[in-house]
């Protein structure tokens, strides 16, 4: 059975074979990295999100990041990536009728930060559409050569963190005190690094621990890597105005492969496989610099909701309760500035 089935109702009847009893079911949660998507066979919407959000775990919050969805289709292209906040900010209208539930607290959107004198137009779009929502930018950068026609969000340029338009948006975008959310592959973090210290005034968000890729190439040679990945995340967590976003790593692209078994993956066989980069990543940047998230319905093509936070809450399971509260809430609330 192809486990990322082509229809919703196929895909959670996939994932509905494996559950678990809910580990420390009342912790509060901010999941800050979600998508929401129109798709005529397995859409995620706000139904589909509270499907997963209401499933066990106390997820009271989230954060709606960027995924080309909804633009609009007529107008300036650089202010077409506006469409996609004005339809989640209408979704998240439609969820505070119901607060019982997870509120969409904050939008990361899309702006192409080279834009130079056009930038700050998109930015007040953005700000003007999100209801008070708008947090920040994520410009998606991952780029690898020998995966170019492989991996459908890879952008042609692999030094773009290095150009300078780049890093003079990067820098506009912390001195109107805005996010920026960093998506790459491991082989791109030093680019990343220097970007940081180019801005150092920006916060900057290091999303799913640099996409430590597991295709092509890199398929089954992870551990061929692992150490030079140890030292670039050192290096980057450096940076003081870099926080770490930790999760994202059950995507196909990083080759676990668990999207193509005939049962989806167990918390237990997450926390084996990816135990060691959670643990050096918040070694590195502490938890106050760390924020534990979904990366759904991404990962969801791997592993159900209810067991990815359980796998999270088995892999910090040794922290304090102050530790504890930082990755799972804190940090996202103070980084993504959430009421």
């Amino acid at each position: 059975m192809k486990a990322y089935a082509d229809t919703l109702s196929s895909l959670n009847a996939w994932l509905d074979q494996h559950k678990e009893e809910i580990i420390d079911a009342e912790r509060p949660i901010v999941d800050p990295h979600h998508h929401l998507w129109h798709h005529p066979d397995k859409p995620y919407l706000l139904d589909q999100l509270w499907a997963d959000t209401q499933s066990g775990h106390n997820i009271q919050q989230t954060v709606f990041v960027e995924c080309g969805s909804e633009y609009r289709t007529d107008g300036p292209d650089h202010l077409k990536p506006v469409g996609e906040t004005e339809y989640v900010a209408a979704i998240a209208r439609a969820a505070a009728n119901n607060p019982a539930k997870a509120q969409i607290a904050g939008i990361v959107a899309h702006a192409d930060l080279t834009l130079d004198d056009k930038l700050d137009e998109v930015l007040d779009a953005h700000v003007a559409a999100a209801n008070g929502l708008f947090r920040g930018i994520r410009d998606r950068a991952p780029f690898d050569p020998a995966l170019e026609e492989r991996v459908s969000s890879s952008r042609a340029d692999p030094d773009l963190f290095d150009k300078p338009a780049f890093r003079e948006g990067l820098k506009r975008l912390g001195a109107r005190g805005f996010t920026f959310d960093a998506w790459n592959y491991h082989v791109q973090i030093p680019t990343l690094t220097r970007a940081a210290q180019a801005a150092s005034s920006t916060q900057i968000i290091f999303d799913h621990f640099g996409g430590p890729l597991g295709i092509g190439p890199y398929e089954g040679r992870q551990a061929n890597y692992f150490n030079q990945w140890k030292a670039d995340v050192t290096a980057l967590a450096a940076c003081e105005n870099v926080v770490a976003k930790l999760g994202g790593m059950a995507m196909p692209v990083n080759g676990w492969d668990w999207h193509k078994r005939s049962t989806p993956a167990t918390s237990d066989e997450l926390v084996a496989a990816h135990r060691d980069y959670y643990l050096h990543a918040i070694d590195c940047f502490g938890p106050s610099r760390c924020m534990l998230e979904s990366n759904f319905p991404v990962d969801r093509q791997s592993i159900s909701y209810p067991v990815l936070w359980n796998a999270l809450k088995k892999i910090v399971s040794e922290f304090s309760e102050d530790e504890k509260d930082a990755m799972f809430r804190s940090t996202a609330t103070q980084v993504y500035g959430l009421s």
